[in-house]
């Protein structure tokens, strides 16, 4: 007698990737009572799968304001494959580079804003966050400023959570339990309109800001500081875009005091908001860049950090900079890369921010005047819905009713949106259509009708 094998089912196997993260993956924002596990193994175009079969839109472009290219593009793997069979690996130590770093970075600088001709090259944003930070502290000691060691960053502000990168970020929950952290970073007030009678007492949003900021480098000392660093527009702090004259005023006010200013576009570039760079746009004019998420399509890890030839040559011209990282100009990473800048530019997908703001306002319309919702605000691909416990005083609401709202997204319609704190999120791969869009904004209206103040919902 023949005994045929028993087939594991998807739920078998499902069940058996649940069991095996629960005792063995330590992931990203993980808690204890976070017990729900959705194993994604399959992904195209906008659309992913579970383990247990369950088709999901992804909304939150790979969960975090990601994957500009969507899923499962075939020719970047075979990009990749070409690489690995090639060169999979060589340092990008002293003498040492290889032909796809070169070629990357010389497109990346063509893309770059005038005078921004050197590009560092790592495995993420955070690591492109560390480097800006070293290289301006750095770069001000070279030239004989050694007191200029303070960093200004924002508060509500996200710049990873490395050691440096952390200390920048402007969220408590990276903070906490784990200092001492970087020295001498500080952290200053974010432009806020929705919030701007409690924030700023009134007053005009970018004035309040100014004062603020030259108050904080009188108290610091102007030749103490070494460089601000701020995204363009504000992604995890709630999708946060500035009066059109702050970022002009700021850097002028770093101008004068001589402060580095470091736009970080890990979020904002490569099409995010509508073009290659976002910070040129709104007058900028950084001395440094930071750029991952869309520069490899999010099909490899990569990073960069963009810096002015004054910078760039400051620190190779006396003594160079001892930094790097073993990944840091990967060729499989980089061919990536390059494919990538060919794939937005073969399909305009710069030109689909504003198609996908235009149906986010549309979609997301309904729900501007609900109980719950304080503010929805949308900016290119970016859109951030800010929920209240009460519209009168504009209280947050907590993050744990936030986080069921996303559930109940996903659970009900099969979209996926990502909470926030008191934000819930959408950042759709740029490829996403128009149909597409309209079921992600009206899965959103639906579970977000249904939410009382209190954080409960209804049905």
């Amino acid at each position: 007698m023949t005994i045929t094998p028993e087939v594991p089912t998807l739920t078998d196997v499902a069940t058996e990737l649940e069991d095996l993260d629960r005792r063995h993956l330590f992931r990203s924002m993980q808690r204890g009572d976070i017990t729900d596990r959705v194993v994604i193994v399959r992904g195209q175009g906008c659309t992913v799968w579970d383990a247990k079969g369950n088709e999901m839109l992804d909304a939150a472009g790979g969960g975090v304001w990601h994957s500009h290219l969507g899923h499962g593009r075939r020719e970047l793997g075979e990009v990749a494959a070409q690489q690995m069979g090639e060169i999979e690996y060589f340092t990008s130590l002293l003498e040492f580079t290889n032909d796809k770093a070169i070629r990357l970075a010389s497109r990346i600088a063509n893309l770059a804003p005038e005078g921004l001709n050197r590009v560092f090259f790592t495995s993420g944003g955070s690591e492109a966050v560390e480097t800006a930070i070293k290289a301006a502290r750095l770069y001000h000691h070279r030239r004989g400023d050694t007191d200029r060691t303070w960093i200004i960053s924002r508060h509500y502000s996200f710049h990873g959570t490395a050691y440096g990168s952390g200390s920048a970020t402007g969220f408590p929950p990276v903070h906490i339990g784990v200092g001492p952290n970087l020295p001498h970073v500080e952290h200053v007030s974010p432009p806020h309109p929705y919030r701007a009678a409690e924030l700023y007492g009134g007053r005009d949003t970018t004035d309040f800001l100014i004062d603020e900021l030259e108050q904080t480098i009188q108290r610091l000392g102007p030749t103490n500081v070494a460089a601000m660093i701020g995204e363009p527009v504000m992604a995890a702090g709630g999708v946060l875009e500035p009066p059109a004259d702050y970022w002009p005023r700021v850097r002028e006010l770093l101008t004068r005091h001589g402060i580095l200013l470091i736009a970080d576009e890990v979020v904002t570039g490569y099409g995010r908001i509508g073009s290659w760079f976002d910070s040129p746009g709104r007058g900028m004019q950084a001395d440094m860049i930071t750029l991952a998420k869309g520069i490899a399509g999010g099909y490899v890890p990569l990073g960069a950090t963009v810096m002015s030839d004054e910078v760039s040559e400051t620190l190779l011209s006396t003594g160079g900079f001892f930094h790097g990282y073993t990944y840091q100009g990967h060729p499989v990473a980089c061919a990536v890369g390059l494919a990538t800048i060919d794939i937005i530019e073969r399909e305009n997908l710069l030109s689909k921010a504003g198609m996908i703001a235009d149906w986010a306002r549309t979609g997301l319309a309904p729900v501007v005047d609900l109980p719950a919702v304080g503010d929805l605000r949308i900016v290119g691909s970016l859109a951030g819905l800010e929920l209240v416990a009460d519209r009168t005083t504009r209280e947050p609401m907590a993050w744990g009713p936030v986080e069921q709202v996303a559930f109940e997204i996903r659970k009900r319609h099969g979209v996926i949106a990502r909470p926030y704190g008191s934000m819930l999120v959408m950042a759709p791969p740029l490829v996403i259509s128009e149909a597409e869009m309209a079921r992600a904004t009206a899965a959103v209206v639906d579970v977000v009708t249904h939410l009382r103040p209190d954080g409960t919902i209804a049905g």
